[in-house]
């Protein structure tokens, strides 16, 4: 069981991705910079790590936070177990977004087309 400080961490996150727009991506140090924690990107990985399923019952799931809008500070998608970059790869470019290969096999997003970096989270607007 999440300590509550784990929890509201977790909460945090989930709901600052939950404000990237469909078709635009967004850092991890970006989502960490925008809940006041800036020198926490990794631990913004590791809350998106444990995203549970929807299958579950928390209402905060891979379904209701857009996890695949968060890439590396290069634009770079973080590979993650054996399918996972390819999994969010795929749901980006359902959504219009453009991912590409390097000659390395190493994925990524053009940040100067589809980044979104607003100086703070704008309550009135939803990103899905």
């Amino acid at each position: 069981m999440p300590t509550e400080e784990a929890q509201a961490w977790f909460g945090a996150v989930y709901h600052a991705v939950q404000k990237v727009p469909l078709g635009r991506v967004t850092s991890y140090g970006h989502i960490a910079r925008l809940i006041g924690y800036p020198e926490r990107p990794r631990q913004v990985g590791v809350a998106l790590k444990h995203l549970p399923s929807a299958d579950g019952n928390s209402r905060m799931n891979d379904n209701t936070v857009p996890w695949q809008r968060v890439v590396n500070s290069k634009g770079g998608i973080s590979p993650r177990g054996p399918d996972g970059a390819r999994r969010q790869a795929e749901a980006l470019r359902r959504e219009g977004v453009q991912v590409d290969s390097n000659s390395m096999g190493e994925l990524s997003v053009a940040l100067e087309v589809y980044g979104w970096f607003p100086a703070e989270l704008d309550d009135e607007s939803d990103g899905a």
